[in-house]
């Protein structure tokens, strides 16, 4: 295969096959797995993710809108993709598209319950976080509401967790577990159904399993940032060296001249910026990227479409592969220099770099 690009994010389509094997391991028999694949898979490319995933017997696709879920009907895709956001505006597509909304709403539910067509949905409660979703004491309303909306099937209830990975948080989040089964067991009642449940994220699903129910929704994990050692990264981001310059002591490099030579040093050009989702907090010494396995910290300004490091010490040359993030310089690590979350490292990704697929 021909690459003509400069900036390359490999996706490694065998590790994201090893990182659900080893996930689906824990899973109990009757469990089934909503894949997230939002955010443009969290950077890796959504429709040959979401491909190799349908391959490997994911039962369900979720997405953050109507136009991603549009997007992979149109690939192909045959499973379930429900939609966390819907929106009040898109229900005909919705429709069109065969996908199934959460509601976790009353101007939602008013929407999609007054269009007659026949549509599966999931509700949502808000179990803590205070994000979306139907507070406890709203579920008479909306089971009346519900009572009077018979084309609506009620697929799953579900909820979501705000601190399944923080160990000194599991009082919070046993809480949460609690309050949800109890809603659960109340709304089903008083519906006379038995929809499945959800509400297990990655985190939640490698540290309490016991509340797995009939699904559970994994995202992260298949990509491999987890603090959970057996999941390993499925992207790697490289790039090259664009041009290498020789600076003399007291020269500038960049926007605002930030940086100074203290003395003759070798600094290369990278041709990716904060355009491409390198963030520009990672300028100025904060950041470093590997080149011939040697780490080369990362100076003055991050431009828009590029950065400089200092290769001083490096034998390298115009053309040579810069390592971004993988493995060995982790998307994890660059989110804690940053006071960020490897997600966002992720998902602010542009598309404008290529991505790669490996078997």
């Amino acid at each position: 295969m021909s690459i003509n690009h400069e900036t390359i994010f490999y996706v490694d389509l065998k590790v994201l096959e090893n990182n659900y094997k080893y996930l689906k391991k824990k899973l109990n028999s009757d469990t089934k797995i909503i894949a997230v694949v939002k955010a443009y898979a969290y950077g890796h490319g959504d429709t040959m993710i979401v491909k190799k995933l349908a391959e490997l017997g994911v039962h369900a696709f979720w997405v953050a809108d109507f136009e991603e879920g549009i997007n992979l009907r149109k690939s192909g895709v045959k499973q379930l993709i429900i939609v966390a956001n819907p929106g009040v505006k898109s229900y005909k597509e919705i429709i069109k598209y065969n996908l199934e909304p959460v509601i976790y709403n009353f101007r939602l539910l008013e929407i999609f319950g007054k269009n007659t067509s026949p549509i599966s949905v999931h509700i949502k409660f808000n179990t803590g976080m205070n994000r979306y979703g139907f507070n406890t004491d709203e579920i008479d309303l909306l089971v009346t509401k519900l009572k009077g909306f018979s084309h609506l099937k009620i697929e799953s209830i579900c909820s979501h967790l705000a601190v399944a990975d923080d160990i000194s948080r599991d009082i919070f989040t046993q809480k949460q577990f609690e309050k949800f089964d109890i809603i659960c067991k109340t709304f089903s009642s008083k519906l006379n159904i038995n929809p499945k449940r959800h509400i297990l994220n990655t985190a939640g699903f490698l540290r309490f399993p016991d509340w797995q129910y009939e699904m559970v929704r994994l995202g992260i994990g298949f990509y491999g940032v987890s603090k959970d050692d057996n999941l390993k990264a499925v992207g790697k981001l490289v790039s090259n060296i664009a041009q290498i310059r020789t600076l003399k002591k007291g020269e500038e490099v960049g926007y605002g001249a930030s940086f100074i030579a203290k003395q003759e040093m070798k600094i290369a050009v990278i041709p990716l910026g904060y355009a491409d989702g390198i963030n520009r907090k990672l300028g100025d010494g904060k950041g470093r990227v590997l080149i011939k396995n040697i780490s080369a910290i990362i100076i003055g300004k991050i431009s828009m479409d590029s950065f400089m490091v200092d290769i001083s010490g490096i034998n390298a040359k115009e053309g040579d592969l810069v390592t971004i993030f993988s493995e060995e310089n982790s998307v994890d690590e660059i989110a804690k220099n940053l006071d960020t979350i490897p997600y966002e490292i992720l998902a602010t990704l542009n598309r404008r770099i290529k991505r790669v697929y490996l078997n």
